[in-house]
């Protein structure tokens, strides 16, 4: 794609065999208890229920399908906060190409362990994820390899698959709230669903404790953003050119949710749908939380984006 070209539907659909080769459709389940806790029609789309526990294995496939021979064999790298580098250990794990994998410091132990357990070299750097990032850059080019940023478009294209499912299972919706953290998610959500039907509302949430990508968004320049959320899922302090340009494009609104109504809302998910959900997982229910009165009377989905939540962290907000 050129440098001024977009994801598009076509590109979402040829992706669906690169990701269905490997995975299946996930669930889109009606909640009652929900729909009444916000005074709507509530389903929630379980991309916790991936096999690496989250919706970014999806791109992972896409980007490794479409790799050339040399790139094969040079090599992926990249970074993460734990849910793209599992999609990318993934995706090279079952195309056979070796993935290295740069995490900051104090990253999600159960996540390390899955992207080192599906055979990715993993090497902390730094103390957050941009950290991480500029150092697994000039790895990648130091080593030859290729690096894959958390915003290719063929990463978009295989992520917009679930926006697809969500259209086949429920035409009628008529809001989707989908959580923010490069903006994959919401950039493939929102062009799946618009290209089919334009009057679906998208809703992009992210935290307030970590707001680069909403306050970019909102401004319409690139703006860097104190980081102190705990959900690593949405914990970008620098924003993200290239899904910022499709957000502007394709996305209705953006929501900020505090970290508090993030914890409230992991407790919620357990109570009314028996799933663990990640702070970003959580985040889209906060925000439907937040804007009940807009969306009385609508069919809503939450993206439910991934439920990779550390032991510590869900006794931490259960409490004693």
């Amino acid at each position: 794609m050129t440098e001024q070209s977009m994801p598009t539907l076509h590109g979402i659909m040829a992706a669906r065999p690169n990701v269905y080769q490997y995975l299946k459709p996930t669930p889109l389940y009606h909640y009652s208890g929900l729909s009444q806790l916000i005074g709507t029609d509530v389903w929630v789309k379980h991309e916790n229920h991936q096999p690496v526990g989250a919706f970014k294995v999806r791109g992972g496939l896409n980007f490794a399908a479409n790799l050339s021979n040399e790139e094969q064999k040079a090599g992926l790298f990249t970074a993460s906060t734990g849910n793209h580098g599992q999609s990318i250990a993934f995706g090279a794990k079952v195309n056979g190409v070796k993935a290295t994998i740069a995490v900051p410091e104090g990253a999600n132990p159960s996540k390390v362990a899955a992207m080192r357990g599906l055979g990715a070299e993993v090497i902390f750097h730094g103390s957050d994820f941009d950290s991480a990032r500029e150092w697994s850059m000039s790895e990648a080019e130091a080593r030859h390899g290729r690096f894959v940023g958390p915003t290719e478009d063929l990463l978009i294209c295989g992520v917009g698959t679930y926006g697809l499912e969500i259209m086949e299972d429920l035409p009628d919706v008529d809001t989707i709230i989908a959580p923010v953290g490069a903006g994959s998610g919401a950039c493939g959500t929102s062009i799946a669903a618009k290209s089919i039907n334009p009057k679906v509302e998208v809703i992009g949430v992210q935290s307030a404790q970590a707001p680069a990508m909403q306050l970019s968004w909102k401004s319409g320049d690139l703006m860097t953003a104190d980081m102190n959320t705990f959900a690593e899922g949405i914990a970008t302090r620098v924003p993200f050119a290239n899904t910022q340009r499709i957000m502007r494009k394709y996305l209705d609104d953006f929501a900020l949710v505090d970290d508090d109504a993030i914890k409230r809302a992991i407790v919620l998910l357990l109570e009314h749908t028996r799933n663990l959900a990640e702070g970003a997982g959580a985040a889209s229910l906060a925000a439907a939380i937040q804007l009940k009165e807009r969306l009385a009377g609508k069919k809503v989905v939450l993206v439910l984006s991934g439920g990779n939540l550390s032991m510590e962290k869900l006794r931490d907000i259960l409490g004693p």
